[in-house]
């Protein structure tokens, strides 16, 4: 790959429907890259869209990869969903791949899009080029309170399904937490109005589809490069977790980031600096146990 002639390429996105054979329909946006680049898959995180998660880094990765990125299934304008499964958003990708002609990928995943990147390649091992898993790990399921968590959400899912009222909240009811109490007012508008446009129904049936995930005993299988972006302040998915899934993968590359879990939002240019270093590790193969960092995220 020319690095050189890549950086200068700057594309404009396109934006277009899918139709998923038996799965339904999803609003692709895609940078194209410069020709025969690299093709990446942007996965979202719980009550995020694609918008929202990846707006300020698709236009930077798109300067060297083939970027695609969509709602995933039962959050903003997915394909809807009465029970949410980290299973089918992994299949949805594959058969967007298969739709677009797209021979292998490298999803790229930030918090619960990293365990879809996860059951991705397991599920879907001959599409898979390398996997770049941002603020996420193998499990959440770890503490005492996550483990009182995960108990009493099968029941409050189940209370929401019956209550008529419920349907019509979304999911910034709990998205919010990504929010800094300083983020500026404007951002804060705008990533609450992305977050409502998915059910809070949706956000709790996500919820505890990630409770539910663990990756621990077969991670350690994974054959295709790998970078892992740790948020080193996170509070939602703590770094320690960050860095046992970067442990745990045979050949991989760390790139720390100075922040938060909300850094896409707070410190753009880092994330996107910090994703662009983990997509070049990978493309690269580069990716067997370097670290770097991209500098502060405040």
């Amino acid at each position: 790959m020319d690095r050189a002639a890549h950086s200068a390429w700057a594309p404009l996105p396109q934006e277009y429907p899918v139709e998923l054979p038996g799965r339904g329909r999803v609003n692709v946006c895609e940078w194209p890259g410069p020709p025969g680049a690299p093709v990446l898959a942007l996965l979202h995180g719980a009550t995020l869209t694609a918008e929202l998660n990846w707006s300020h880094t698709m236009a930077e990765l798109g300067r060297r990869y083939r970027v695609l990125a969509f709602d995933q299934r039962g959050h903003g304008r997915g394909i809807p969903c009465s029970t949410f499964r980290l299973e089918d958003c992994a299949d949805d990708v594959a058969a967007l791949a298969r739709v677009l002609g797209v021979e292998r990928l490298i999803p790229v995943g930030f918090s619960m899009g990293g365990l879809v990147a996860q059951v991705f390649w397991r599920r879907h091992p001959d599409l898979t080029a390398g996997l770049v898993l941002c603020s996420t790990a193998r499990n959440v399921f770890g503490s005492p309170w996550e483990r009182a968590a995960a108990l009493v959400l099968p029941a409050v899912v189940t209370a929401a399904g019956l209550l008529p009222a419920m349907h019509s909240l979304g999911a910034d009811l709990l998205g919010s937490a990504l929010l800094d109490q300083d983020t500026d007012p404007a951002t804060r508008r705008w990533a609450i109005t992305q977050m409502s446009s998915t059910p809070l129904f949706t956000a709790l049936t996500t919820a505890q589809a990630v409770c539910h995930f663990t990756s621990h005993e077969w991670i350690g299988s994974v054959d295709v490069p790998a970078s892992v972006v740790i948020t080193a302040h996170d509070r939602i998915v703590p770094a320690a977790r960050q860095w046992k899934l970067a442990q745990a993968l045979p050949a991989c590359t760390v790139v720390e980031v100075d922040g938060d879990h909300g850094v896409f939002l707070h410190s753009p240019g880092h994330f996107a600096s910090s994703v662009l270093a983990a997509c070049d590790a990978v493309v690269g193969g580069a990716a067997g146990g370097g670290v770097e960092s991209t500098g502060t995220a405040s």
